[in-house]
């Protein structure tokens, strides 16, 4: 058997340094823009908003360099479960408000120009307030609390169900 050895073969390294992701999120895509810590644009691209596409959107940006840091757009919204899926690979996820409007119209709107701004307020310090993991007391009452509500709703509809038709319907 004739060949190279394999051990002459060069190795692709990854990148080390350190990148900060930012994502504008949508109902079926996210746009995302991968910055290196002095601010340069290293690159941006859209990704479904699907788990195939999180798990592909966080690969691209660790080819990058090592991701620590993200600035989310929306994450009470579309960026919701990014944002844990995120948070479950270990990256700090970061709530970034919606620029202002004036602002955004005088210089246009562009989803990639957002989700660059979404890092650049991770990086600025501007983005403080961190994601929640979605799994601490607070997600156990807030399901308690569906529960009840769902309960109630079902009661009051087989309660109404089960009256004659010309008497009056219970309301919430």
């Amino acid at each position: 058997m004739t060949g190279t050895p394999s051990a002459s073969r060069p190795r692709r390294r990854r990148p080390t340094a350190e990148v900060v992701l930012g994502v504008d999120t949508h109902r079926d895509a996210h746009v995302a823009a991968v910055l290196s810590l002095v601010g340069e644009v290293i690159g941006t691209r859209v990704f479904p908003a699907t788990a195939a596409g999180y798990r592909d959107l966080l690969g691209w940006a660790r080819a990058s360099g090592t991701v620590r840091r993200a600035g989310v757009e929306g994450i009470g919204s579309f960026g919701a479960a990014l944002s844990r899926c995120l948070l479950a690979q270990g990256v700090d996820v970061f709530d970034v408000n919606r620029f202002d409007r004036a602002d955004r119209r005088r210089r246009g709107k562009s989803d990639s120009h957002d989700a660059e701004n979404a890092a650049r307020a991770v990086l600025s310090g501007r983005a403080r307030a961190q994601a929640k993991a979605g799994d601490g007391p607070v997600e156990i009452a807030r399901m308690y609390k569906l529960a009840k509500d769902s309960a109630v709703k079902a009661r009051i509809q087989a309660i109404n169900h089960s009256k004659p038709s010309s008497s009056v319907a219970i309301r919430d």
